[in-house]
Protein backbone atom coordinates (compact mmCIF):
# COMPACT_ATOMS: atom_id res chain seq x y z
CA UNK A 1 0.00 0.00 0.00
CA UNK A 2 1.28 3.95 -0.81
CA UNK A 3 2.08 5.76 1.67
CA UNK A 4 2.12 9.82 1.42
CA UNK A 5 2.40 11.83 4.39
CA UNK A 6 2.64 15.19 5.83
CA UNK A 7 4.38 16.65 8.38
CA UNK A 8 0.69 16.73 10.49
CA UNK A 9 -0.12 13.36 9.13
CA UNK A 10 2.80 11.92 10.13
CA UNK A 11 2.77 13.00 13.46
CA UNK A 12 -0.48 11.67 13.93
CA UNK A 13 0.83 8.53 12.79
CA UNK A 14 -1.39 8.20 9.67
CA UNK A 15 -0.30 6.90 6.20
CA UNK A 16 -3.04 9.25 4.47
CA UNK A 17 -3.42 12.43 4.82
CA UNK A 18 -7.09 12.40 4.66
CA UNK A 19 -9.77 13.02 6.98
CA UNK A 20 -13.44 11.68 6.28
CA UNK A 21 -15.66 14.58 7.21
CA UNK A 22 -17.80 14.38 9.68
CA UNK A 23 -21.29 14.40 7.79
CA UNK A 24 -24.14 13.52 10.02
CA UNK A 25 -26.00 10.74 8.72
CA UNK A 26 -23.90 9.54 6.85
CA UNK A 27 -20.42 9.46 8.86
CA UNK A 28 -20.77 6.95 11.85
CA UNK A 29 -18.13 4.36 13.34
CA UNK A 30 -17.97 1.87 10.60
CA UNK A 31 -16.82 4.62 7.84
CA UNK A 32 -14.55 6.11 10.81
CA UNK A 33 -12.98 2.71 11.45
CA UNK A 34 -12.92 2.02 7.96
CA UNK A 35 -10.85 5.44 7.22
CA UNK A 36 -8.61 4.96 10.26
CA UNK A 37 -7.95 0.88 8.97
CA UNK A 38 -6.75 2.47 6.08
CA UNK A 39 -4.22 5.02 7.42
CA UNK A 40 -6.81 8.27 7.41
CA UNK A 41 -8.68 9.71 10.30
CA UNK A 42 -12.11 8.54 10.36
CA UNK A 43 -14.42 10.99 11.59
CA UNK A 44 -17.79 10.30 13.20
CA UNK A 45 -20.61 13.03 12.74
CA UNK A 46 -23.13 14.02 15.50
CA UNK A 47 -25.42 16.10 13.23
CA UNK A 48 -28.65 18.23 13.34
CA UNK A 49 -30.47 15.06 14.91
CA UNK A 50 -27.41 13.76 16.49
CA UNK A 51 -27.69 12.59 20.35
CA UNK A 52 -25.94 11.61 23.07
CA UNK A 53 -27.01 7.60 22.52
CA UNK A 54 -25.07 8.15 19.15
CA UNK A 55 -22.06 9.03 20.05
CA UNK A 56 -21.63 5.77 22.38
CA UNK A 57 -22.95 3.96 19.82
CA UNK A 58 -20.81 4.86 16.80
CA UNK A 59 -17.68 5.17 18.75
CA UNK A 60 -17.64 1.53 20.24
CA UNK A 61 -16.75 0.60 16.17
CA UNK A 62 -13.21 2.04 15.87
CA UNK A 63 -12.97 1.52 19.39
CA UNK A 64 -13.24 -2.19 19.03
CA UNK A 65 -10.79 -2.41 16.62
CA UNK A 66 -8.16 -0.41 18.08
CA UNK A 67 -8.23 2.56 15.63
CA UNK A 68 -8.20 6.53 15.98
CA UNK A 69 -11.12 8.12 15.48
CA UNK A 70 -12.59 11.75 15.49
CA UNK A 71 -15.90 13.42 16.46
CA UNK A 72 -17.59 16.54 14.56
CA UNK A 73 -20.35 18.23 16.54
CA UNK A 74 -22.36 21.58 15.57
CA UNK A 75 -21.74 24.21 17.80
CA UNK A 76 -24.94 26.12 17.57
CA UNK A 77 -26.27 22.18 18.35
CA UNK A 78 -23.95 21.69 21.60
CA UNK A 79 -24.74 25.17 23.19
CA UNK A 80 -28.51 23.70 23.02
CA UNK A 81 -27.75 20.18 24.45
CA UNK A 82 -24.26 20.82 26.26
CA UNK A 83 -24.46 16.75 27.30
CA UNK A 84 -22.96 16.48 23.67
CA UNK A 85 -19.47 18.27 24.19
CA UNK A 86 -19.42 16.04 27.64
CA UNK A 87 -19.80 12.56 25.60
CA UNK A 88 -17.60 13.28 22.69
CA UNK A 89 -14.84 14.14 25.55
CA UNK A 90 -15.58 10.96 27.56
CA UNK A 91 -14.73 8.85 24.09
CA UNK A 92 -11.35 9.85 23.87
CA UNK A 93 -10.88 11.00 20.61
CA UNK A 94 -8.37 11.44 18.55
CA UNK A 95 -9.69 15.04 17.03
CA UNK A 96 -12.50 16.80 18.47
CA UNK A 97 -14.04 19.79 15.56
CA UNK A 98 -16.85 22.12 16.74
CA UNK A 99 -17.92 24.35 13.48
CA UNK A 100 -20.88 26.51 12.54
CA UNK A 101 -19.74 28.66 16.00
CA UNK A 102 -18.47 32.12 17.00
CA UNK A 103 -18.10 30.18 20.77
CA UNK A 104 -14.76 29.35 22.24
CA UNK A 105 -15.59 28.25 25.03
CA UNK A 106 -15.17 24.74 24.32
CA UNK A 107 -11.56 24.65 23.34
CA UNK A 108 -9.92 24.92 26.81
CA UNK A 109 -11.42 22.19 27.96
CA UNK A 110 -11.28 19.80 25.10
CA UNK A 111 -7.36 20.26 24.60
CA UNK A 112 -6.68 20.22 28.38
CA UNK A 113 -8.36 16.82 27.59
CA UNK A 114 -5.57 15.82 25.38
CA UNK A 115 -7.80 16.29 22.41
CA UNK A 116 -6.88 18.00 19.10
CA UNK A 117 -8.91 20.96 18.63
CA UNK A 118 -10.19 21.33 15.03
CA UNK A 119 -12.99 23.80 13.19
CA UNK A 120 -14.25 24.54 10.04
CA UNK A 121 -13.51 28.07 8.60
CA UNK A 122 -14.79 29.98 5.45
CA UNK A 123 -12.87 32.87 5.27
CA UNK A 124 -9.74 34.46 6.55
CA UNK A 125 -10.98 36.48 9.46
CA UNK A 126 -12.73 33.41 10.84
CA UNK A 127 -9.24 31.31 10.27
CA UNK A 128 -7.41 34.35 12.20
CA UNK A 129 -10.33 34.09 15.15
CA UNK A 130 -9.97 30.35 15.56
CA UNK A 131 -6.41 30.27 15.37
CA UNK A 132 -6.26 33.18 18.73
CA UNK A 133 -8.85 31.34 20.47
CA UNK A 134 -6.71 28.22 20.20
CA UNK A 135 -7.69 26.15 17.97
CA UNK A 136 -5.06 23.87 16.44
CA UNK A 137 -6.40 22.62 12.84
CA UNK A 138 -8.34 24.14 10.57
CA UNK A 139 -10.40 22.95 7.86
CA UNK A 140 -10.71 25.55 5.09
CA UNK A 141 -14.14 24.94 3.57
CA UNK A 142 -14.55 25.80 0.35
CA UNK A 143 -18.43 27.37 -1.19
CA UNK A 144 -18.03 23.93 -3.44
CA UNK A 145 -18.13 22.06 -0.19
CA UNK A 146 -21.16 19.45 0.05
CA UNK A 147 -23.70 19.97 3.14
CA UNK A 148 -23.59 22.95 5.25
CA UNK A 149 -21.62 26.04 5.12
CA UNK A 150 -20.87 29.63 4.33
CA UNK A 151 -20.74 29.77 0.53
CA UNK A 152 -18.43 33.04 -0.28
CA UNK A 153 -14.85 31.58 -1.29
CA UNK A 154 -14.11 28.81 -3.14
CA UNK A 155 -11.74 26.16 -1.96
CA UNK A 156 -8.85 26.91 -3.63
CA UNK A 157 -8.20 30.71 -3.08
CA UNK A 158 -9.68 30.04 0.58
CA UNK A 159 -7.07 27.93 1.10
CA UNK A 160 -4.15 30.01 -0.44
CA UNK A 161 -5.42 33.24 1.94
CA UNK A 162 -5.93 30.86 5.01
CA UNK A 163 -2.64 29.15 4.71
CA UNK A 164 -1.05 32.54 4.56
CA UNK A 165 -2.93 33.97 7.50
CA UNK A 166 -2.10 31.46 10.41
CA UNK A 167 0.53 29.48 11.01
CA UNK A 168 -1.69 26.33 12.58
CA UNK A 169 -2.09 22.98 10.24
CA UNK A 170 -4.85 23.61 7.61
CA UNK A 171 -6.97 20.80 6.28
CA UNK A 172 -8.59 21.72 2.79
CA UNK A 173 -12.04 20.82 2.18
CA UNK A 174 -14.82 21.26 -0.40
CA UNK A 175 -15.00 19.75 -4.04
CA UNK A 176 -12.09 16.87 -3.27
CA UNK A 177 -13.56 13.89 -4.66
CA UNK A 178 -10.37 12.34 -6.51
CA UNK A 179 -6.73 11.73 -6.47
CA UNK A 180 -6.40 14.96 -8.65
CA UNK A 181 -7.96 17.17 -6.03
CA UNK A 182 -5.94 15.50 -3.41
CA UNK A 183 -2.57 16.21 -5.17
CA UNK A 184 -3.79 19.90 -6.15
CA UNK A 185 -4.20 20.79 -2.25
CA UNK A 186 -1.25 18.67 -1.16
CA UNK A 187 0.55 20.83 -3.43
CA UNK A 188 -0.62 24.22 -2.32
CA UNK A 189 0.31 23.56 1.06
CA UNK A 190 -2.94 22.13 2.90
CA UNK A 191 -1.60 19.24 5.75
CA UNK A 192 -4.39 16.97 4.36
CA UNK A 193 -7.98 16.90 2.77
CA UNK A 194 -11.27 16.37 4.07
CA UNK A 195 -13.18 14.78 2.10
CA UNK A 196 -17.06 14.07 2.35
CA UNK A 197 -18.90 13.13 -1.09
CA UNK A 198 -16.52 10.75 -1.97
CA UNK A 199 -17.09 8.48 1.22
CA UNK A 200 -20.74 9.04 1.28
CA UNK A 201 -21.11 7.08 -1.87
CA UNK A 202 -19.32 3.99 0.00
CA UNK A 203 -21.49 1.09 1.43
CA UNK A 204 -20.57 2.14 4.95
CA UNK A 205 -22.35 5.00 5.07
CA UNK A 206 -24.95 5.03 7.50
CA UNK A 207 -27.23 7.13 4.55
CA UNK A 208 -29.52 4.46 2.27
CA UNK A 209 -29.23 2.83 -0.92
CA UNK A 210 -31.06 5.54 -2.94
CA UNK A 211 -28.93 8.62 -1.29
CA UNK A 212 -25.73 6.03 -2.68
CA UNK A 213 -27.45 5.97 -6.13
CA UNK A 214 -28.59 9.54 -6.29
CA UNK A 215 -24.75 10.78 -6.04
CA UNK A 216 -23.44 8.16 -8.11
CA UNK A 217 -26.33 9.52 -10.80
CA UNK A 218 -25.30 13.10 -10.43
CA UNK A 219 -23.36 15.68 -12.35
CA UNK A 220 -21.07 18.67 -11.19
CA UNK A 221 -23.66 21.10 -12.01
CA UNK A 222 -27.23 19.11 -10.06
CA UNK A 223 -25.96 20.93 -6.43
CA UNK A 224 -27.82 23.49 -5.15
CA UNK A 225 -27.76 25.82 -1.84
CA UNK A 226 -30.39 25.81 0.01
CA UNK A 227 -32.19 26.12 3.66
CA UNK A 228 -35.31 24.18 2.28
CA UNK A 229 -34.46 21.06 4.26
CA UNK A 230 -33.31 22.61 7.14
CA UNK A 231 -36.58 24.22 7.22
CA UNK A 232 -38.66 21.76 6.57
CA UNK A 233 -37.18 19.48 9.56
CA UNK A 234 -37.41 22.56 12.11
CA UNK A 235 -33.21 22.56 12.30
CA UNK A 236 -32.75 25.48 14.02
CA UNK A 237 -29.36 26.18 11.54
CA UNK A 238 -28.47 29.82 11.52
CA UNK A 239 -29.07 31.56 8.13
CA UNK A 240 -25.82 32.13 7.36
CA UNK A 241 -25.12 28.11 6.62
CA UNK A 242 -27.20 27.08 3.63
CA UNK A 243 -26.79 23.56 2.75
CA UNK A 244 -25.33 22.30 -0.77
CA UNK A 245 -27.71 19.28 -1.89
CA UNK A 246 -28.94 18.07 -4.87
CA UNK A 247 -31.52 19.45 -6.93
CA UNK A 248 -34.57 17.92 -6.88
CA UNK A 249 -38.20 17.49 -7.25
CA UNK A 250 -39.00 18.74 -3.47
CA UNK A 251 -36.31 21.79 -3.81
CA UNK A 252 -37.94 22.72 -7.08
CA UNK A 253 -41.34 22.70 -5.42
CA UNK A 254 -40.59 24.69 -2.38
CA UNK A 255 -37.23 27.13 -3.39
CA UNK A 256 -38.04 30.72 -2.66
CA UNK A 257 -41.28 29.46 -0.42
CA UNK A 258 -38.84 29.43 2.54
CA UNK A 259 -41.17 32.66 4.56
CA UNK A 260 -43.92 29.88 3.99
CA UNK A 261 -41.98 26.64 5.86
CA UNK A 262 -40.80 29.19 8.69
CA UNK A 263 -44.43 30.07 9.56
CA UNK A 264 -46.08 26.82 9.10
CA UNK A 265 -45.35 23.77 11.65
CA UNK A 266 -48.15 20.96 10.19
CA UNK A 267 -47.09 21.65 6.48
CA UNK A 268 -43.28 21.55 7.99
CA UNK A 269 -44.30 18.11 9.44
CA UNK A 270 -45.69 16.98 5.92
CA UNK A 271 -42.91 18.15 4.34
CA UNK A 272 -40.46 16.33 7.08
CA UNK A 273 -42.41 12.47 6.68
CA UNK A 274 -42.47 13.39 2.77
CA UNK A 275 -38.55 13.35 3.18
CA UNK A 276 -38.52 10.63 5.07
CA UNK A 277 -39.57 8.19 2.02
CA UNK A 278 -36.11 6.80 0.78
CA UNK A 279 -36.69 8.21 -2.59
CA UNK A 280 -34.27 10.85 -4.43
CA UNK A 281 -37.09 12.81 -5.45
CA UNK A 282 -37.79 14.29 -2.13
CA UNK A 283 -35.00 13.18 0.14
CA UNK A 284 -32.32 15.30 1.22
CA UNK A 285 -29.04 14.53 -0.33
CA UNK A 286 -25.93 16.32 0.77
CA UNK A 287 -22.99 16.29 -2.31
CA UNK A 288 -20.27 18.60 -2.87
CA UNK A 289 -19.36 19.65 -6.65
CA UNK A 290 -17.06 17.18 -6.65
CA UNK A 291 -20.07 14.52 -6.89
CA UNK A 292 -19.92 14.05 -10.34
CA UNK A 293 -16.51 12.28 -10.43
CA UNK A 294 -18.32 9.79 -8.51
CA UNK A 295 -19.49 6.92 -10.78
CA UNK A 296 -19.20 3.69 -8.93
CA UNK A 297 -19.49 3.10 -4.91
CA UNK A 298 -16.42 1.48 -3.90
CA UNK A 299 -15.99 0.22 0.29
CA UNK A 300 -14.14 3.19 2.25
CA UNK A 301 -10.84 1.54 2.48
CA UNK A 302 -10.36 1.39 -1.48
CA UNK A 303 -11.42 4.90 -1.86
CA UNK A 304 -8.09 6.03 0.74
CA UNK A 305 -5.95 3.78 -1.16
CA UNK A 306 -7.32 4.93 -4.36
CA UNK A 307 -6.74 8.60 -3.33
CA UNK A 308 -3.01 7.92 -1.64
CA UNK A 309 -1.60 6.07 -4.76
CA UNK A 310 -3.11 8.50 -7.45
CA UNK A 311 -2.07 11.66 -5.70
CA UNK A 312 1.47 10.07 -4.76
CA UNK A 313 1.85 9.31 -8.90
CA UNK A 314 0.84 12.73 -9.60
CA UNK A 315 2.93 14.35 -7.05
CA UNK A 316 6.21 12.32 -8.17
CA UNK A 317 5.47 13.69 -11.50
CA UNK A 318 5.13 17.22 -10.83
CA UNK A 319 8.66 16.71 -9.07
CA UNK A 320 10.54 16.85 -12.44
CA UNK A 321 8.92 20.03 -13.55
CA UNK A 322 11.49 21.95 -12.14
CA UNK A 323 14.43 20.38 -13.78
CA UNK A 324 18.29 19.89 -12.93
Amino acid sequence: MVTLQTPWSRRLGLSAPIVNAPMGGVAGGIMAAAVSGAGGLGMIGVGSAGSVALVEREVAHPRRAGLAFGIGLLDWKRTREPALLDAAITASPTLLSISFGDDWSWVGRVRDAGIITATQVFDVDGARRAEKAGVEVLVARGAEGGGHGEPTVGTLPLLEAVLEAVSVPVLAAGGISSSRGLAAVLAAGASGAWIGTAFAACPESLAGEAFRDALLQASETDTVTTSVFDLAHGYEWPSRFPERVLRNDLWERWSGREDALRSDAALRALLAAEMARQDGSVMCTDAGQGVGLLSESHPATEVVEALVAGAAELLGSWAHLGGA
